[in-house]
């Protein structure tokens, strides 16, 4: 399980990177992006605190009003991916 939570991460930072990459998104929403990659990078915190830190700052970036559309789109599918992740942890 532990190996699939961490496939599921790779993907996610990667598609966190995308978003930080794309010029279009305004960068204070750019710089909580990157933190929300850095606190699911964070080994030394239980899954499950990188888990929800991740999903409040991308929360919060889904309510800027200057977010690309689309980048809210791609922000809501990566919190889907992260809550599905968080219930995992928690069975």
């Amino acid at each position: 399980m532990q190996e699939l939570m961490g496939m599921n991460i790779d993907e996610i930072s990667k598609m966190l990177d995308e978003i930080n990459d794309d010029r279009t998104v305004p960068r204070n929403v750019r710089t909580l992006v990157q933190e929300a990659k850095t606190n699911l990078a964070n080994s030394k915190q239980d899954m499950a605190v990188r888990i929800n830190s991740a999903i409040s700052i991308l929360d919060e970036v889904s309510n800027d009003s200057n977010i690309p559309i689309y980048t809210r789109t791609q922000i809501w599918n990566i919190v889907s991916m992260l809550e599905i992740m968080n219930e995992k942890t928690k069975a």
